[in-house]
């Protein structure tokens, strides 16, 4: 069944995306102003993705799904990086996989791409220098500012379903006035990681990170259920499956549920955890050359 323009969600996603040039421009054109210092560092992640929230309350690496990813590193000293990120992902939980009753009872789904890009400063806890024997290991501590794209979906009759324009809380309804919530969003990536200098031109590193982010729709859920009359005249022609998205619970008394807790209210976390292989740009770069 087709789903209906959502005109909400064409405009949010066309100022996040402004905001997203504003930030990604700057940071672009400081790489390559850097591009050219003997210590940058180009590399791939590999690794996976997980998120925290109504449908995983507390299960670190629950669900987890493959991630890819590519960075580039600056070494401003031995103490200290610089580095640009891209990594895509998906996250995904399922209520009736938990081991909580009231999950199983509400019986939602959902799965969500996670692309990202951010830029982050590195700090090693020991001195550090890609290719040298002296400095060839070091624990360290990441942070930084970027933001990610997603875009929830739910299993529902057998496929696979958008769930922001349906809007399974009532968004843009009487019941609930607020519009809908956008699918680009700011987070605050922060984590820990090893690395190791394995040649005089490759780094390897292993990482784990966390992302604070501020939204709780990254799986659909975060308020109340809404009045399904609402939800249906809005809906028009989608109105069996914005109902069948907004309260799939085993539940038998629906009616009962309108105005309860469906999600906690809390932003929602994901995190990427993975192997990062970089190597010195400039040597691979003439590495590249010479090769031709």
């Amino acid at each position: 069944m087709g789903l209906i323009e959502d005109p909400y969600a064409k405009i949010s996603v066309d100022n996040q995306m402004k905001k997203l040039f504003f930030v990604i421009i700057p940071l672009v054109f400081g790489t390559f102003s850097l591009s050219a210092q003997k210590t940058g560092e180009v590399g791939v992640f590999l690794g996976g993705s997980f998120y925290l929230g109504d449908l995983n309350p507390n299960g670190f690496f629950k669900f987890t799904q493959p991630a890819i990813g590519v960075i580039y590193r600056y070494n401003i000293n031995n103490r200290f990086s610089a580095r640009l990120t891209g990594l895509i992902g998906t996250v995904e939980a399922f209520d009736n996989q938990s081991s909580y009753a009231y999950q199983q009872t509400r019986n939602l789904n959902f799965k969500s791409p996670i692309d990202e890009i951010s830029g982050q400063f590195e700090f090693n806890f020991f001195e550090y220098e890609i290719g040298n024997p002296k400095f060839n290991f070091s624990p360290y501590i990441f942070g930084g500012l970027g933001f990610f794209r997603m875009n929830p979906e739910g299993y529902i009759n057998g496929s696979w379903v958008a769930l922001q324009p349906l809007h399974t809380e009532g968004q843009g309804t009487e019941f609930n006035t607020s519009a809908p919530y956008h699918l680009i969003q700011p987070c605050i990536p922060f984590g820990i990681g090893i690395k190791v200098s394995i040649f005089k031109t490759v780094c390897m590193s292993i990482e784990w990170g966390l992302r604070k982010t501020f939204t709780g729709y990254i799986d659909d859920v975060s308020g109340v259920y809404p009045n399904p009359a609402q939800l249906a005249a809005q809906q028009g022609p989608n109105a069996a499956l914005a109902l069948a998205a907004s309260n799939p619970s085993i539940n038998t008394d629906k009616a009962a549920m309108v105005g309860s807790q469906r999600g906690n209210g809390k932003d929602d976390w994901y995190s990427f955890a993975g192997i990062i292989l970089s190597f010195h740009a400039k040597k691979l770069a003439n590495a590249c050359f010479s090769y031709f």
